[in-house]
């Protein structure tokens, strides 16, 4: 199997954290990572590639291509704001092994920047619709959960699948903080009000001033990218029988 990282820079960061984005139920993460992007004004400086990733490229209308990938943004907080490292995907692994592979990569990269925080996201289904969605968390240690129980999120119990979970659980090996955030979602399309509700914690948990009523720039495009690659269906039956593809998603 091969997973590898691509620098295209290497910024100086003091104590970063990192917040995953990656697809996901609901796309809550790949809607919030973006989102920070945009209004952060974040800057890329790496990417992994790896032969567990999805084997096709998609076409845009000029004739070009992109394939799956993660991407890595950097933002150098302002007076208390955190210095943060996003990242933005449009795919995980399709098998465990490569799962574990990426997990150990973005973890590397943690490790190399000094990173000691790792804040997962993900949505959590709902079949019933939600006027106000709840956040629900799980960390590596009972410090890192304590707060997020402050801010009156509830504990979450069960399997969270893919990197929302594995990375956090792999964080304790490496003496690295993980919490990872879920939000209540109907999961079939890329979720603003779940989304929303995750930006409002992360602002107060990391000193940020993040806009959060405005996600229709970071929910189209998501939703655009996404569909590119056969992950969101306008079919809701479709979607449903293909559910079991994406057992990774959280």
């Amino acid at each position: 199997m091969v997973c590898k990282i691509q620098f295209y820079k290497k910024p100086v960061l003091n104590d970063p954290v990192l917040i995953e984005g990656l697809p996901g139920i609901g796309f809550v993460a790949n809607v919030t990572a973006l989102h920070l992007i945009k209004q952060l004004n974040a800057k890329l400086f790496a990417e992994i590639k790896s032969s567990a990733f999805q084997d096709l490229a998609m076409t845009t209308g000029g004739g070009k291509t992109y394939f799956p990938t993660n991407q890595f943004y950097y933002y150098k907080g302002k007076e208390n704001e955190r210095d943060l490292i996003i990242l933005h995907g449009n795919t995980q692994a399709l098998t465990t092994v490569g799962q574990y592979e990426l997990c150990g990569k973005i973890l590397d990269i943690c490790e190399e920047f000094g990173c000691k925080y790792v804040i997962t996201v993900g949505g959590l289904k709902k079949d019933e619709a939600v006027e106000t969605p709840e956040l629900y968390c799980t960390a590596s240690n009972k410090d890192t959960l304590q707060e997020a129980l402050d801010l009156n999120i509830k504990i979450m119990k069960g399997h969270i699948f893919g990197v929302a979970g594995l990375l956090v659980g792999l964080c304790k090996l490496r003496n690295i903080k993980g919490l990872s955030l879920l939000a209540e979602t109907p999961g079939l399309y890329a979720d603003a009000m779940a989304t929303r509700e995750v930006l409002k914690v992360l602002n107060v948990l990391l000193n940020l001033n993040v806009n959060v009523d405005n996600l229709d720039e970071a929910t189209h495009e998501t939703s655009e990218v996404l569909k590119s690659f056969g992950v969101v269906s306008p079919s809701s039956v479709e979607k449903k029988n293909r559910e079991a593809d994406y057992r990774w998603f959280i």
